[in-house]
């Protein structure tokens, strides 16, 4: 499955970012991405919100750095959320 056959993301993993920092983003966004690995979930939604967007420079730096994830987007539909692909053994 590929990010771009991803239409519907409410049966997605999700975590929502709205209300954190930038370092308590950090870790939840890299605790998010070991948990998914362990449940072998290779796809979930990021939702960081639009506003600054300190969240989502934020969360692409994480996501950039991360060796477990393949790839990454803004959903189409809604800016304010990133869908990823990670790999699973």
């Amino acid at each position: 499955m590929t990010l771009d056959s991803v239409v519907f993301i409410d049966n997605l993993p999700k975590i929502d970012l709205h209300g954190m920092d930038r370092e308590t983003a950090r870790v939840a966004i890299n605790d998010f991405i070991n948990e998914n690995y362990k449940l072998k979930n290779s796809i979930f939604c990021i939702i960081h919100g639009i506003g600054s967007g300190i969240l989502r420079t934020t969360t692409s730096d994480v996501l950039r750095s991360n060796k477990k994830v393949l790839e990454y987007k803004t959903y189409y539909y809604n800016q304010g959320s990133t869908i990823v692909r990670i790999l699973i053994d």
